[in-house]
């Protein structure tokens, strides 16, 4: 098989890049190594930037998004037992649009396959070859058959675990924070109509949603802490301990529908490129999801890369490509320095003592009381332009 464009990992950056690369004319092919079905079962945030929904809207596949979607004009914070709304749209003119992940995955699965472009799925023991010449290939098994697959790049969408950067040797800056979030899916109605970020003496607690009957909460807790110690009866209890007595008399509890513990880190690997190889979405950043920008990310990314592919075969340009790392990694620090920012300012860190519990304190009420900051935070939040 040959194909101009391997995209290694079919999640959501990868296929955005593919329905991308297919608008521009750009032979492409997905390589995947679980099935569609495992992709669709993964849970992840959905608060969307106006730039990615535009990208969504570029390759035609945010119909759903825009009847089924919620468009968000601020967020709130939460301190001290009462809430203080920032309003990102009087600051900045625009919104966020609150649509699950995997909705956004499925979306363009469908694109995809009305397109009829080729995505491999199940694609084992993947790896990358040649990528430091002008005739990369990509070997991998499939029912037990090995195949090999020439291109002329190759982009590496598989994620933080994925072989692309396993790869190579990038430098890494990392910072790994000492606890994690507890999260509760339940098919409840959100407790407000925007999400609530709440700094606690007992520890941050996030309220949002997937839709309007379907709610996603969030609780610090403990690294090594387990979802067996957290039956929903307590969950609900400990959530309400956090909340201002507002949200509690507001608050729908059910069955949860689902349940995870994840650990929160910063992560960096410099550069994007290396030869034919490209680096995007997981495969080169984490965030804490305490900004909302792991998706976002992803897809500032694929449109740089898009966009550089673009002018390689369309107007026989290297420059693009050969700017990509810089252009890309020049949003992934401002959006990891936004992310740490509302991490630090938000959570309990081990060992806080008063002095610094006053500190965030302060911090929090000078964010809600100056136009200045709350239109920092809003742009930001809703996205730096590309």
């Amino acid at each position: 098989m040959r194909t101009q464009v391997a995209i290694i990992g079919g999640g959501p950056a990868g296929l955005l890049l593919g329905q991308l690369l297919h608008r521009y004319g750009i032979d492409n092919v997905i390589f995947e190594r679980k099935d569609r079905d495992y992709i669709l079962a993964r849970i992840r945030a959905g608060v969307l930037e106006q730039g990615t929904v535009g990208l969504l809207d570029e390759v035609g596949v945010s119909a759903r998004l825009h009847h089924d979607g919620l468009v968000h004009h601020g967020i709130e914070l939460a301190f001290g037992g009462a809430r203080h709304r920032i309003d990102m749209t009087k600051a900045t003119g625009k919104t966020v649009t609150v649509y699950g992940q995997t909705e956004v995955t499925r979306d363009l699965m469908d694109a995809r396959l009305a397109a009829g472009l080729t995505t491999v799925y199940n694609a084992d023991n993947a790896s990358l070859h040649d990528f430091d010449g002008d005739q990369p290939r990509v070997r991998y098994v499939k029912d037990g058959v090995s195949h090999e697959v020439t291109c002329d790049f190759i982009a590496g969408c598989d994620g933080f675990h994925g072989v692309s950067r396993q790869s190579v040797e990038p430098k890494v800056y990392e910072r790994v924070y000492p606890f994690g979030w507890l999260g509760l899916l339940s098919e409840t109605p959100p407790v407000s109509p925007e999400l609530i970020y709440n700094n606690h003496e007992r520890g941050f607690a996030l309220c949002s949603m997937r839709s309007s009957h379907r709610s996603r909460y969030y609780l610090q807790c403990a690294l090594d802490d387990h979802i067996d110690n957290w039956p929903d009866d307590k969950f609900w209890d400990e959530l309400k301990r956090r909340l201002d007595p507002e949200a509690v008399d507001h608050l729908v509890t059910g069955p949860s529908i689902e349940k995870s513990i994840a650990p929160l880190r910063s992560f960096v690997a410099e550069p994007m490129r290396f030869g034919r190889l490209f680096l995007a979405g997981d495969a080169a950043h984490i965030v804490p999801p305490t900004g909302a920008k792991g998706l976002n990310l992803a897809a500032s990314d694929v449109h740089y890369l898009s966009t550089a592919l673009r002018e390689f075969y369309a107007d026989k340009s290297a420059a693009g490509i050969d700017d990509y790392s810089r252009r890309a990694l020049s949003r992934v620090w401002k959006a990891e320095r936004f992310s740490w920012w509302m991490t630090s300012m938000l959570h309990r860190f081990p060992g806080t003592d008063e002095f610094s519990a006053r500190i965030q304190r302060a911090e929090l009420s000078y964010l809600v009381e100056s136009d200045a900051a709350k239109t920092s935070l809003s742009e930001n939040y809703v996205g730096l332009p590309y």
